[in-house]
């Protein structure tokens, strides 16, 4: 158990940012909200999933759309207003949050609802990165209901999702909810027992962060190699180094879509990578062969001060690092393949693990 100040989110916010594999919101704009908010009413209790009351029952909030949008659109209460209508609606009080994925905004959105309720914060998500799609998500995956699950706007609009066949009906249902109230809003489903989180959440990923953040952050201060402190903290690799040269992007269907294409720099001159990405970065190729493959993740930083660029935030010019990391073990099995592998996305590929060297 540990006590999230502003500082904290500070790092947090770089962390997510590496992790979120260029999705889950803009980090800076959830930074500003969530450090506001921890002004206003204090820090937040974060808690281990083993330090979860056996009687426990968890509300998993998050945010969806497109985050194209969220950088544009003024957001506040969404996913509040969500997680009181589900509390509602089950007729359970709920006694801790837990966040939908440990990327960009979405990892901090937890902390509005926290500081509102007081509740505290399950250290851990249901990705272990960002993915694009609701039902992508360690907990749907290995048991936990769907439903129900509400949606709000940033006026107070709900709408209240409480039966599906599956989880990729609530999807559909919430995105076009989504879509109609501007394509961004918040989201909230569960409750969840101690034992459903403890069984199917990725744990620690706050605190993995976090630590990631502190280092960039020492980094910077003492002016070393920013990239190599971030690979020390959480085990990768480089997969590419240079200038983005072109950016196809589109906002369809809720979702932020498209392809960036990079020029080698250092000892990349004279090769090219290509990545394409919904809201998140999905798959990596380099001379016609792929490097790296959903889930694991590619996460593209600011070669000089190892800042996370976001898929909306691409811009040709920019001097990047392509870092490679392994995704979760959960991740790797049949069925969480089923949910998240490249296949789910469309493509005709067998993963391949992504190898450390």
């Amino acid at each position: 158990m540990w006590q999230m100040t502003a500082d904290d989110v500070e790092s947090i916010a770089i962390g997510a940012g590496i992790l979120g594999t260029g999705g889950g919101g803009n980090p800076y704009l959830g930074k500003l909200r969530s450090q506001r908010a921890i002004g206003d009413h204090g820090p937040v209790t974060v808690l281990a999933p083993e330090e979860l009351d056996d009687d426990a029952q968890v509300m998993c909030v998050g945010f969806m759309g497109a985050p194209t949008v969220t950088i544009e659109k003024i957001t506040g209460r969404e996913a509040y207003y969500s997680l009181k209508s589900v509390e509602k609606y089950s007729g359970k009080k709920v006694s801790a949050i837990i966040s939908n994925e440990i990327g960009g905004s979405n990892s901090i959105e937890t902390i509005i609802p926290a500081t509102l309720t007081g509740l505290p914060i399950v250290d851990g998500d249901g990705m272990g990165r960002a993915f694009p799609e609701l039902q992508m998500k360690s907990f749907f995956t290995y048991g936990v209901q769907p439903t129900p699950l509400a949606v709000s706007d940033e006026k107070g609009n709900t709408a209240l999702i409480t039966e599906a066949v599956e989880a990729k009906w609530v999807e559909r249902m919430a995105r076009a909810v989504t879509i109609q109230m501007g394509s961004a809003a918040g989201y909230a489903f569960g409750p969840m027992s101690a034992e459903q989180v403890r069984k199917s959440a990725i744990p620690n990923t706050i605190t993995l962060a976090k630590t990631l953040g502190e280092s960039v952050r020492k980094a910077r201060a003492q002016k070393g190699d920013i990239v190599s402190s971030i690979i020390s903290t959480h085990p990768g690799r480089i997969l590419f180094q240079g200038k983005i040269v072109d950016v196809e992007r589109r906002t369809t269907a809720g979702f932020a879509r498209g392809k960036m294409e990079l020029e080698g720099m250092n000892e990349y001159k004279g090769a090219a990578m290509s990545i394409e990405f919904q809201n998140e970065n999905l798959i990596a190729w380099q001379g016609g062969a792929v490097v790296c493959m959903v889930p694991d993740l590619i996460c593209v930083v600011d070669q000089e001060q190892g800042e996370p660029i976001t898929t909306e935030l691409l811009r040709y010019g920019f001097r990047v690092t392509v870092l490679g990391f392994p995704a979760d073990s959960l991740w790797k099995t049949e069925k969480g393949l089923e949910v998240v592998g490249p296949r789910a996305f469309g493509y005709d590929l067998d993963y391949t693990p992504l190898e450390l060297e």
